[in-house]
C-alpha cells in the first residue's frame, strides 16, 4: 500500500515538473513565432545596414546594432576578470569565517536583487559625474569630455549589474572541481598559486565560461541602465570613441513602441528590430556555449 502511495505520489511530481517544464518551452515558442512572424518579412541588407531615416519609420538599425555588439564587449571584458578574481579570492584564499568574505557575499547577495533602474542612477552619479568629472577637472578640459554619457560609462554600469552572476557561477565552478585534483597538485610540490593557475581554473573553466553567457545574456537586452549612461535615442554616427553615445537595440525597441507618431506603420520595423536582438542575443550565447563544450571536451581528453 505504501510502496503504491509512493509510486502514485512520485508520478504526479513528475507529471507537474515535466509540464510545468513543457509551459516555460511553449510560453518560448510562442513568442519567438510571434516575433518571427511579424518581423522576419521586414528583415533585409538594407534593414541591416543603414541607418534610420525618416523620423525613424524607414532605414536600418546598423547603428544600433553595431553599439549593442560594441557596449556588451566592453562590459564582458570589464566584468569578467573582476568577477573571477573576486570569486577565486572567496573560494580560494579567505580564511575560514573572514568577515571580509562574509561582507562580500552579502554585497554579491544584495547586489543581486537591486532593480536594474538603480544601477543606471548609479552609473549616472558615480561614473559619469564623478570619475568622469574628475577625469575632465584632472585633464584640464573646459567642456564636459568624459563627465557626459558614452559608452565606457554604460558598459561600467552594465558590468556592476551583471557582476554577481560571474562571481557566484564562478564560484560554484570553483567548487565544482574535485579536491582530489587539488591534493595530488600539492603532494607533488606545486604551490597553490601553481596549483590555482595549473589545475583548478582549467578545470572550472566551463563553468566560468557558464558565468560569462549568463553576463552577456542579461547585459545584452538590459535597457534601463544605459538609459542615464550613454544610449541615444537617434544617433546615426557609428561611437567612435569610448566617450561617445550611442544607439541600442533594446533602447531603439522602446523607442518604436511608445514614440512614433504612427505605431501601426512603425509594427513592422518594431518587429524586425526585436528578431535581430533576439538573433544577437542568442549568437553571442551560442558562441560561449561553443567554447564552453570545446574547453569541457579538451579538459576531459586531458584526463
Amino acid at each position: 500500500m505504501k510502496h503504491t502511495m509512493r509510486r502514485a505520489v512520485g508520478g504526479a511530481l513528475t507529471s507537474l515538473t515535466g509540464l510545468a517544464a513543457l509551459l516555460i518551452v511553449a510560453m518560448l515558442a510562442l513568442i519567438l513565432f510571434d516575433v518571427v512572424r511579424g518581423g522576419l518579412g521586414h528583415i533585409s541588407w538594407t534593414f541591416l545596414s543603414q541607418p534610420p531615416s525618416e523620423g525613424m519609420m524607414a532605414g536600418g538599425i546598423f547603428p544600433a546594432l553595431y553599439g549593442t555588439a560594441a557596449l556588451t564587449l566592453l562590459m564582458t571584458l570589464a566584468v569578467m576578470p573582476v568577477g573571477v578574481l573576486t570569486a577565486v579570492y572567496l573560494h580560494e584564499y579567505a580564511p575560514a569565517g573572514s568577515r571580509l568574505a562574509a561582507a562580500v557575499r552579502i554585497a554579491v547577495a544584495n547586489l543581486a536583487g537591486v532593480p536594474s533602474i538603480v544601477f543606471g542612477l548609479f552609473g549616472l552619479g558615480f561614473f559619469i559625474h564623478f570619475v568622469g568629472g574628475s577625469m575632465d577637472r584632472l585633464l584640464g578640459y573646459q567642456e564636459l569630455n568624459w563627465g557626459q554619457p558614452g559608452i565606457l560609462w554604460a558598459s561600467l554600469t552594465l558590468a556592476v549589474l551583471t557582476l554577481p552572476v560571474v562571481i557566484v557561477s564562478t564560484e560554484e565552478a570553483l567548487r565544482a572541481v574535485p579536491l582530489d585534483h587539488r591534493t595530488a597538485s600539492l603532494a607533488l610540490g606545486a604551490t597553490q598559486s601553481q596549483t590555482l593557475a595549473r589545475v583548478v581554473l582549467p578545470g572550472a573553466l566551463p563553468g566560468i565560461l557558464t558565468g560569462a553567457v549568463l553576463a552577456v545574456s542579461r547585459g545584452a537586452g538590459e535597457v534601463a541602465p544605459i538609459l542615464f549612461t550613454g544610449a541615444a535615442y537617434f544617433l546615426p554616427d557609428l561611437p567612435d570613441k569610448l566617450n561617445s553615445q550611442f544607439m541600442h537595440l533594446g533602447y531603439h525597441t522602446y523607442v518604436l513602441a511608445t514614440q512614433s507618431p504612427d505605431v501601426e506603420a512603425s509594427r513592422p520595423l518594431l518587429y524586425a528590430t526585436v528578431l535581430v536582438l533576439l538573433a544577437l542575443t542568442f549568437a553571442l550565447n551560442l558562441v560561449a556555449v561553443l567554447i564552453r563544450a570545446r574547453t569541457r571536451r579538451r579538459a576531459s581528453a586531458a584526463h
